[in-house]
Order: structure tokens, then sequence, then C-alpha cells
């Protein structure tokens, strides 16, 4: 499993995103392993709508409609080791998203987390220690 953090889905949609295609050959090698979390998903409408464009924010939630992504609605457990996260790592001030992305992927055990954010996801410890992509794609 892949979860997909909200800063690779706007790489992935945006062709003019400078991690564009990586991410889109990752994914593509990948797809079907490929998880949103719910918490990114308002995060990502938003995104799109305010720095990508209105087409790609109406196509983003029409394929989320028809089911082009898989998508994680959690557990209760998932909020909870959420809020552990933000408490244990503190100084990095990780916010909501970030912090149910990492619960999600230690839960599930996933192989991968797809995210630009290093400085937050590489500096946590995160069960099962998922390779970050696209950092450690060339590893």
């Amino acid at each position: 499993m892949i979860v997909a953090d909200t800063g690779a889905m706007i790489a992935l949609i945006d062709r003019h995103d400078a991690h564009h295609q990586t991410i889109v050959k990752a994914y593509e090698a990948h797809a079907d392993e490929w998880v949103l979390p719910w918490a990114t998903l308002p995060e990502i409408d938003y995104l799109l709508g305010a720095h990508v464009g209105a087409a790609a924010q109406k196509a983003f939630l029409a394929d989320l409609s028809e089911g082009a992504y898989a998508v994680e609605w959690g557990r209760e457990e998932d909020l909870d080791d959420a809020v552990r996260i933000t408490r244990q790592y503190k100084a990095l001030r990780i916010g909501l998203v970030d912090a149910v992305v990492m619960a999600l992927a230690a839960r599930r055990r996933a192989f991968a987390i797809a995210t630009l954010d290093l400085r937050h996801f590489g500096a946590v410890k995160i069960a099962g220690s998922p390779q970050l992509w696209p950092r450690d794609l060339a590893k």
C-alpha cells in the first residue's frame, strides 16, 4: 500500500508541479495500491481550486465520486494515534492531515508514503518504516 499525502496528489494532478513527472510514474506503476486518507480530501480539494484551477478541482471530485481513487475512511484509533504523534513531535507542529496520514500508514503497514513534505515525514518514526516517495524511489 502507498498512502498519498496532499502534496503528492497535487503534484500528480498539476502538470506544472516540479514533481509531476516523478509522481505520475510512481502512480502509474502502482495505481491500484495508492490510498487517499480521508483527511487529505478537503485539503486537496481546496488547494486544487485555489492554486491549480476550477477544472482540476472539478475533475478530482468527479474522479473521487467515480471511484478512481481508493479512500481510507479510517478508524477512531487513527485519530487517537494522530493526536499522539502531534504531541510526541510537538516541536514540528505537525497538523491533523499529516498526522492522520502517518497514523494510517503505521496501522496499515504501508510500503510507502507519497509525500513532498520531508520536513515532517522525514523526521517522524513511523511504524513499518515506509519509504517516502519520491525521495526513496531512486534507492
